[in-house]
């Protein structure tokens, strides 16, 4: 067999250079297209996080709630909300306090600076401002005649309730809902307690519903809206409740009274906190006060006269059976939105001294005093 002939030396010396310059070549080739590829993963790999950033965002603010962002309707403006999305009425509950009653703090939560709470029955008043009106009496806050009030609480009752009536008759709101009452079984509160809470079951919305399950057990077709008018901003809370009653009277023409329902605040001078409270069958029950509002402050309310002569009706009724529990009635110069029906009442159901427990009892004393003065003008 015949032998492969060597290549010479020299050949040998010019091929190997020519070998490790291809071998870097190929090497360079490979590192310039990894690195390519590791670039464009860099520049790229951030765009589906910021698309799922900004899907997120989308899908937050499509599911953000109505009700965070609080738009205020112009003075006696009619909201754009579709009626249909009003509650429909609500069916009669037993009204029994014990349905709604919240735990109390006890001693132990009580702060070393806790303020003091001070019981005290508010009786009818005497002197220059008030007016004395058979089982109760007036506190007039305006320019009216004592003469010109005496003749306007004998108007009759411009409406008539329809009882047991597929229709509503009583609209129970609040335009300040997050008021609540002390959450301490103690008499002492937290200082810095800004006594108002967005929940429900300890706010104004517990009060109103015992006011409404009562009216509803007697027979009075009642429907108790539960808006936080006064929720994220105090400010504008009657222009939000004027909407709120708007759609309600829009939607449910055969409402007659609505019953805007509070509680007061009666600070002493030292800062200590009062409390409007009478014992009624061995039961500590909130003292109510009734406010009614005039044309004094320039605004058109003609009718005035006729709700004050409901409340006085009412307060009537409630001291003929529960002496004391009607504070007196307060007359103010503003509306306070009760033109737009003929039997508005603000009520204010004890004071922000009260317990929950308190404000329930009065206000279902309250709310079966109002049955008995609306079922006695049944329509014909």
């Amino acid at each position: 067999m015949r032998s492969k002939a060597l290549l010479p030396a020299r050949a040998q010396g010019h091929i190997v250079p020519f070998l490790e310059a291809a071998a870097l070549f190929a090497a360079l080739c490979i590192f310039a297209r990894t690195a390519a590829l590791m670039l464009a993963a860099a520049i790229t790999a951030p765009l589906p996080m910021a698309e799922t950033l900004f899907w997120l965002g989308r899908q937050s603010a499509q599911e953000q709630p109505a009700s965070s962002v609080q738009v205020e309707a112009a003075p006696d403006s009619t909201p754009e909300a579709a009626a249909s999305s009003l509650p429909q009425a609500v069916q009669a509950l037993t009204g029994n306090i014990e349905d709604y009653l919240v735990p109390l703090l006890g001693e132990e939560a009580r702060p070393a600076d806790a303020g003091t709470v001070i019981e005290k029955n508010y009786p009818q008043g005497s002197g220059e401002k008030y007016i004395p009106c058979g089982a109760g009496s007036i506190k007039n806050n305006t320019r009216q005649t004592a003469a010109d009030i005496a003749a306007e609480i004998e108007n009759p009752l411009p409406f008539a309730i329809e009882p047991n009536s597929p229709d509503p008759q009583v609209l129970v709101m609040h335009t300040h809902a997050t008021e609540d009452y002390r959450l301490s079984a103690g008499l002492w509160f937290a200082p810095g307690d800004g006594a108002r809470s967005t929940d429900c079951s300890v706010n104004m919305c517990a009060v109103g519903r015992v006011v409404a399950d009562t009216l509803n057990a007697a027979g009075i077709n009642t429907l108790h809206d539960e808006t936080l008018n006064d929720y994220p901003s105090y400010t504008g809370s009657y222009e939000n409740s004027r909407a709120v009653v708007q759609r309600y009277l829009a939607q449910y023409p055969s409402i007659k009274v609505v019953l805007d329902v509070h509680r007061d605040a009666l600070v002493g001078t030292d800062g200590t906190v009062y409390k409007p409270v009478l014992q009624i069958d061995g039961v500590k029950t909130a003292q109510v006060m009734l406010l009614v509002g005039t044309d004094d402050a320039g605004a058109s309310f003609p009718d005035w006269g006729e709700h004050l002569a409901l409340a006085m009706q009412i307060q009537q009724q409630m001291n003929s059976l529960w002496p004391g529990l009607a504070r007196p009635i307060t007359l103010r110069t503003a509306r306070f939105n009760q033109q737009l029906t003929k039997g508005s009442l603000l009520v204010e159901v004890g004071g922000h001294g009260d317990s929950l427990e308190e404000a329930l009892a009065g206000a279902r004393l309250f709310a079966r005093s109002a049955a008995k003065v609306l079922l006695e003008r049944v329509a014909q």
